[in-house]
């Protein structure tokens, strides 16, 4: 079994490099924090593969955010505290797993890189 992290980006926000690399940084971890013990274990020693796709909006991320939630996959969503880009309270990211690399395509299989 294959394991890997999904992390989502709202594109509607056109976040700077920089900005967007903080975010992700903090969905993934976040995500990796609330995974089970076990399947955290086997993502960190396979590798700990991550992609990073894009969302069109808030909306759409949490579509995607909430049927993984449903499915039972350790999810995280990112809310900016506004110091510097956006505005204090603007959820910009959200992660899905780790988890099995086929059941989080399932959900994600659709949706393009970053």
């Amino acid at each position: 079994m294959d394991f890997k992290q999904v992390i989502l980006v709202r594109t509607d926000l056109q976040l700077p490099k920089g900005k967007m690399a903080a975010q992700v940084a903090h969905a993934a971890i976040d995500a990796y924090l609330k995974a089970d013990a076990a399947t955290a274990k086997k993502w960190h020693n396979s590798g700990m593969k991550k992609i990073v796709l894009k969302v069109k909006d808030q909306k759409e991320l949490y579509q995607y955010i909430q049927q993984a939630k449903d499915e039972g996959f350790a999810t995280s969503l990112i809310t900016d505290a506004g110091h510097t880009v956006v505005e204090p309270g603007t959820v910009t990211c959200g992660a899905i797993g780790p988890n099995d690399e086929k059941e989080i395509d399932r959900i994600t299989g659709k949706l393009q890189m970053m």
